[in-house]
């Protein structure tokens, strides 16, 4: 099969590395083994992304705030599940208003592409029920052993928190050491992520990659 993207190791303006093409499950699979990303924009064809300085979470790095901390032994009735309903984690982060921003790069066409990827077993969910309910959650990707974090929702205070602590948890015991957050927003700064350089980044993502 021929190669959809071109080598993100090059210079490219913005850390855009290519426009157009599509969301399909091989197209998104060839995007994430080579370190890029979609970020859709309104008014433009497709745009892939691989930014000069990448975020990561190193597990050996993470840790709880301590007001998390304070608020966690506070919470009952809480139970957090995995790819119990990723449409609905999707869904929901879709809709989450985010401080700064107004509106979502998670599209309707987004939303389809990766619930076709969960369907293909390339993307995971977890959902933090209350009572019942789904409360927060988050969703991410996992190609060739490199899981990428997508985005988080909370319904309740503290819950996509919550969802993210498992989410760590989950993928340590699964025998990884870090994962991609493309960004570092404050969220994920207060847990211990940070930035490197695209070199390095690019560099890890091959040392760590897993065979197809």
């Amino acid at each position: 099969m021929p190669r959809i993207f071109p080598d993100p190791s090059g210079d490219f303006e913005q850390g855009l590395v290519a426009v157009g093409g599509d969301l399909k499950v091989a197209t998104l699979v060839e995007a994430y083994s080579l370190g890029i990303f979609p970020w859709p924009q309104e008014g433009y064809p497709m745009l892939w992304f691989c930014p000069e300085q990448r975020g990561i979470l190193e597990f050996s790095k993470f840790h709880l705030p301590q007001r998390f901390q304070r608020n966690l032994k506070k919470l009952k009735d809480i139970e957090v599940t995995s790819n119990e309903n990723f449409v609905a984690v999707i869904r929901a982060c879709a809709e989450q208003k985010r401080k700064g921003q107004s509106g979502t790069w998670i599209h309707p066409e987004i939303i389809e592409a990766y619930i076709q990827l969960f369907k293909s077993g390339y993307a995971r969910s977890w959902e933090v029920w209350e009572k019942g309910q789904l409360v927060g959650g988050g969703y991410g990707v996992m190609v060739k052993g490199i899981f990428a974090g997508e985005s988080l929702f909370h319904y309740k205070t503290d819950m996509s928190k919550v969802a993210l602590k498992q989410m760590v948890e989950d993928l340590s015991m699964e025998g990884l050491t870090w994962m991609d957050t493309q960004m570092v927003t404050p969220l994920l700064a207060s847990f211990g992520a940070n930035e490197i350089s695209k070199k390095d980044y690019l560099k890890r993502l091959k040392a760590d990659q897993k065979p197809s």
